[in-house]
């Protein structure tokens, strides 16, 4: 439980610089999946529960989608959200 603190503290982060230097399209996109992402965390948590998860197997779902979200933000960090510029043809 206390990888999954750190973990997601450190995705706020990495969201909160995405957020303030990503650029208004960046930033709308980003805010879109975060609220996304948490109804659909919330829905699938409540319908494990509901089917009997136990506490640890519903905080290890969560372990997963924030593991995946701080490898897709550190790497967007790396120049994978950089637009690539075009050449123009002679």
């Amino acid at each position: 439980m206390t990888r999954l603190a750190v973990e997601a503290s450190g995705v706020i982060a990495l969201r909160m610089t995405k957020l303030m230097l990503g650029g208004k399209r960046a930033a709308r996109r980003e805010a879109r999946l975060m609220v996304s992402e948490k109804i659909d965390a919330a829905a699938k948590a409540t319908a494990s529960l509901m089917g009997g998860a136990s506490a640890e197997q519903i905080i290890s779902q969560y372990q997963r989608l924030v593991t995946a979200n701080a490898r897709r933000l550190r790497k967007m960090g790396t120049g994978g959200t950089a637009k690539k510029s075009r050449r123009r043809r002679k």
